[in-house]
């Protein structure tokens, strides 16, 4: 399609639930290998029985946001179409359900996406970003009924919403095991993408697990099925019919799909519905630690032998893991005997853990392995203290020109405003540092698992360092560890 190629950007668009099936209870297949003169005449799926079968528990919504006027698109259509695109002229005539031009008020804005409804009595789960500030939602069923929906919670770190509609014997779709998933396996999508309801779209799963930007609560499942804007909230079926997840987002240059969608694990997703439908809210717990991924260099410079766990950069002076006793520099390797193979998996982990779980830790400090213990607590927005970073006139700065460093000891002054007890502040970083990524500006905190408050202790722990320093700095009001070659 023509039109200016906008930034790559992960962009919304689908769905997930749970249920445990195992063994003999499992349900036959509906998406079977087609048949030809009695013969398997393809290796491909056949997704009828799964679409006649499973399809009406798929719903559309409709969310009318008020108080931030959208941007008006020509002819009036709910999604964005360039008007060069060889498309536009097709979309501007035959888009379905588009409202009267005088039924949209300057002052609204109307949401399109899909669901499916997880109890006969009307719940219904679909994205957050949805129906997030919608002020009146309607759902339509299959059958043609339109529904208003109440909205029972939502929570937007999961992307999980829960309806509920008034009405009984509805059909209900059925939840997956996302466990059972494997990597190649078919999946089918139904949603109401730009509009068109029941639609129906198959692919395979790309991967699962998967880490994306500013979602750290949610291992998602990554998929080749075509997901589009109007399939946010739908499901992902397997191909016993079963929802194992809901899509969510979409990766793309264009707005468009480009063969990567991401799906909330369907048992993820029930587990927030519950809290929901209970409680209105969901409670997650919380360790108090800021942390990043283990990288190569950095392992060798606190003597892992191989990258794994997740460091610890900073620890919340008030929270569980200060009282269990974690320090910066610390690596955690477990949690609960699940090995943390990744810096993501930990607040996947903390994050399915309720308020007052207690939690085992196998932590590497120095040299060897630690076990401590914390009991976790509800998880809070962060503070929104607001630092400015340390300006470089301090009073006299100390070269080390090996790594590429001039380096000043903080005054007073610097240290309260920015709450710290000591640090060095980078007046310079050329060579090696510039390489590894130091930047002027930044302040070191420590080196190798060694506070750093003054010229003195700085020297001090580069001369013990072996070569490879780990060194934990302060940028605005972000921390990380920087490897650094010191030989």
């Amino acid at each position: 399609m023509a039109g200016a190629l906008l930034a790559a950007s992960l962009l919304s668009g689908c769905d997930r639930i749970e249920q445990l099936v195992k063994g003999s209870n499992q349900p036959a297949p509906v998406a079977i290998p087609a048949q030809q003169d009695g013969r398997v005449a393809m290796l491909l799926p056949d997704f009828t029985q799964l679409v006649s079968r499973d399809g009406p528990a798929v719903v559309n919504i409709q969310a009318t946001r008020e108080g931030s006027a959208a941007p008006q698109q020509s002819g009036n259509m709910p999604f964005p179409v360039p008007e060069d695109d060889p498309l536009y002229d097709f979309f501007r005539r035959f888009m379905p359900n588009q409202p009267p031009q005088q039924e949209q008020g300057p002052e609204e804005s109307v949401s399109y996406g899909s669901g499916f409804i997880i109890s006969s009595d009307g719940f219904i789960l679909t994205n957050a970003h949805v129906v997030a500030d919608g002020g009146q939602i309607r759902v339509t069923l299959t059958d043609k009924r339109e529904l208003r929906a109440k909205l029972m919670g939502l929570d937007k770190r999961s992307d999980v919403a829960l309806l509920k509609v008034a009405a009984a014997d509805l059909p209900v779709a059925k939840i997956g095991n996302p466990a059972d998933l494997k990597v190649g396996e078919w999946v089918a999508a139904i949603g109401a993408p730009f509009g068109f309801d029941n639609t129906v779209t198959a692919g395979i799963v790309s991967a699962k697990g998967r880490s994306l930007p500013d979602e750290t609560l949610v291992p998602f499942i990554q998929t080749d099925v075509a997901i589009n804007p109007g399939n946010s909230g739908g499901p992902l079926f397997n191909l016993r019919g079963e929802v194992v997840g809901i899509n969510s987002q979409i990766y793309s240059r264009s707005g468009g799909f480009m063969g990567i969608s991401f799906a909330i694990p369907i048992d993820l997703a029930m587990q927030v519905a519950d809290q929901l439908k209970t409680k209105g809210k969901v409670s997650r717990g919380q360790l108090g630690v800021n942390i990043q991924e283990v990288t190569q260099e950095l392992a060798q410079s606190f003597g892992l032998q191989r990258p794994s766990g997740a460091l610890v950069v900073r620890v919340d002076p008030k929270g569980p893991a200060a009282k269990a006793g974690l320090q910066a520099g610390d690596i955690i390797l477990k949690l609960n005997n699940q090995s943390i193979d990744s810096s993501k998996d930990l607040p996947m982990l903390v994050g399915s853990l309720g308020p007052g779980t207690k939690i085992k830790l196998v932590v590497w400090r120095k040299g060897f392995e630690k076990t401590m213990e914390a009991t976790l607590v509800e998880q809070a927005p962060e503070p929104g203290n607001s630092t400015k970073p340390a300006s470089d006139n301090s009073p006299q700065g100390y070269q080390f020109g090996k790594l590429g460093l001039t380096l000043s000891e903080l005054t007073t002054d610097q240290r309260a405003d920015l709450g710290i007890r000591g640090g060095l502040l980078i007046q310079k970083s050329q060579g090696p540092a510039a390489r590894s990524g130091l930047m002027p500006g930044d302040i070191i905190l420590g080196l190798n698992q060694n506070d750093i408050t003054s010229i003195n202790a700085f020297e001090k722990a580069l001369a013990g360092a072996g070569g490879h320093a780990a060194l934990l700095v302060r940028r605005g009001e972000a921390v990380l560890y920087i490897a650094l070659r010191t030989d």
